[in-house]
């Protein structure tokens, strides 16, 4: 595995083959694909901390949005010389994995979305601005006490149960976040539109939990008749962290589908 910095935009570069492009969500890094990584063998993946995350969190123009994200991505790929690529997304990453198939379709070949949005719905809103400015105010003491509220809300019953591990994952993920950086990804979320759906039309599987909050089975289910021939698979006992939360079934959903794309 190489690391890249590409204009401060920290890259894992892995492998040889087919290139599978990875953009995670709010308060997530690259190892959000860390425990799916098995069903990429035998690809090139490209994993990104995006702008505002991670090793990345000084790496754009803030205050940032969606269309800042989705030109950081295309940059990278640019960069790379990447086309033709498999796209996963979690979260917030799904929303720029679309604009992105909508903006580059030649750039996109599939998409694999786990936690899917649209764009927040309008009442989530505000919950989101107020978190961005909790981040602001607060810095690394308000840090710890979102992540523990995102481990609460976010993750299923079971897990808080049974997986510490997942859960301990997830705050980590989330606490290590810088926090100015952290609060203006969570104003991009707030503001971010949805991509025109409609258009999109390479081969589509969207992933939720049966406990998602944020993408909950309903939504994607709405989400999808937008998007054509796109398939849903709901995960049982499962949150929205999803490839923390049930990493096997998430490898076999994605190995399955990439051999068939």
């Amino acid at each position: 595995m190489t690391t890249h910095f590409i204009d401060g935009i920290a890259v894992e570069v892995e492998g040889e083959g087919t290139p599978v492009v990875c953009i995670h969500g709010l308060g997530g890094s690259s190892n959000n694909w860390t425990p799916v990584m098995k069903a990429l063998r035998d690809r090139m993946t490209i994993r990104i901390d995006m702008p505002g995350s991670a090793r990345s969190a000084g790496a754009a123009t803030f205050p940032l949005s969606i269309q800042v994200l989705v030109d950081a991505v295309v940059k990278v790929c640019s960069r790379l010389e990447i086309r033709g690529a498999h796209f996963l997304g979690h979260s917030l990453g799904t929303i720029v994995c679309q604009h992105a198939a909508v903006q580059q379709p030649a750039l996109v070949r599939s998409l694999a979305l786990f936690g899917p949005l649209a764009c927040p719905p309008d009442a989530a809103r505000p919950n989101i601005r107020a978190r961005g400015q909790k981040a602001h105010s607060e810095g690394i003491v308000g840090m710890q006490v979102i992540a523990d509220q995102v481990v609460q809300g976010a993750t299923s019953t079971a897990t808080k149960e049974f997986a510490p591990i997942a859960c301990a994952l997830v705050r980590e993920s989330v606490m290590r976040q810088d926090a100015q950086a952290y609060g203006n990804s969570c104003l991009a979320l707030a503001d971010a539109q949805s991509a025109d759906l409609e258009s999109i039309k390479v081969p589509t599987l969207l992933i939720t939990g049966d406990e998602d909050g944020v993408a909950p089975p309903s939504n994607v289910q709405e989400l999808s008749k937008r998007v054509a021939g796109s398939r849903v698979h709901v995960l049982n006992k499962c949150g929205h962290w999803t490839t923390f939360e049930r990493p096997q079934e998430c490898t076999d959903l994605l190995s399955e589908f990439l051999a068939r794309n």
